[in-house]
């Protein structure tokens, strides 16, 4: 029976192999997430804040994270730290301060803008029924905050899973490299392990991503109708 290529998947430990570079992909998201999301809170809080110098800090915050790719950002932390500033960062920890400085502004702007597009009579409201104004955050606004952020919130994750490919080229042991690894290693015996090998890889993105796209599209549909 002629080789087919698909093999390569299950020879030895390549696809246990490729789990495990999955789960790189995932924790390096998750952590730049959870990162992201607290910090985002905070800096959408501060953005609200009215005073000129802290909205230009803010403002040159965010353009720099837009104009600047997540490529460049990485290998700014990941070479330029370990070479100008005598840090020892691994791939893996420089690519979760890149995601979540890059997160944070997204995250940060989201807050931003849910906070502002909260009737201020609820703000009044809350004062007027003896609340402080920390009780009238934690009570009142943060809830209606998150509702409102949860779809664009996954929606970000869902982003921040499909970029960390990028993390391959400063080394980390994620699951497009460890495929890559498998590909070169069967580049003679197997000439169209390439297919299968970023095919699986394919699934692998599409089966963590996709639920999470139908999530957001229900959670953004379910409030809209509210």
């Amino acid at each position: 029976m002629q080789n087919m290529g698909f093999e390569v998947l299950f020879r030895g430990t390549n696809f246990l192999r490729l789990c495990g570079g999955l789960w790189v992909t995932l924790r390096i998201a998750l952590i730049s997430m959870i990162l992201s999301i607290l910090l985002g809170f905070v800096l959408g809080m501060i953005m609200n804040i009215q005073n000129i110098v802290v909205k230009a800090i803010c403002r040159f915050y965010l353009e720099v994270v837009r104009i600047m790719p997540q490529l460049v950002l990485l290998f700014l932390v990941y070479f330029g730290a370990a070479k100008h500033l005598g840090m020892n960062l691994s791939g893996e920890n420089a690519a979760i301060i890149v995601f979540t400085f890059w997160g944070t502004a997204e995250m940060g702007d989201l807050v931003r803008s849910a906070l502002i597009a909260i009737p201020k009579h609820q703000y009044e409201s809350g004062c007027g029924l003896g609340l402080t104004k920390l009780q009238v955050y934690i009570y009142i606004i943060l809830p209606q905050t998150v509702r409102r952020l949860l779809p664009s919130g996954i929606n970000l994750l869902t982003r921040m899973i499909k970029t960390t490919s990028l993390v391959a080229l400063i080394g980390v042991i994620e699951v497009v490299k460890v495929g890559k690894q498998i590909i070169d290693a069967s580049r003679y015996t197997d000439p169209k392990a390439g297919l299968w090998v970023y095919g699986a890889v394919f699934i692998m993105y599409f089966v963590i991503c996709f639920p999470f796209s139908r999530l957001s599209a229900a959670l953004e549909k379910k409030f809209a109708n509210q």
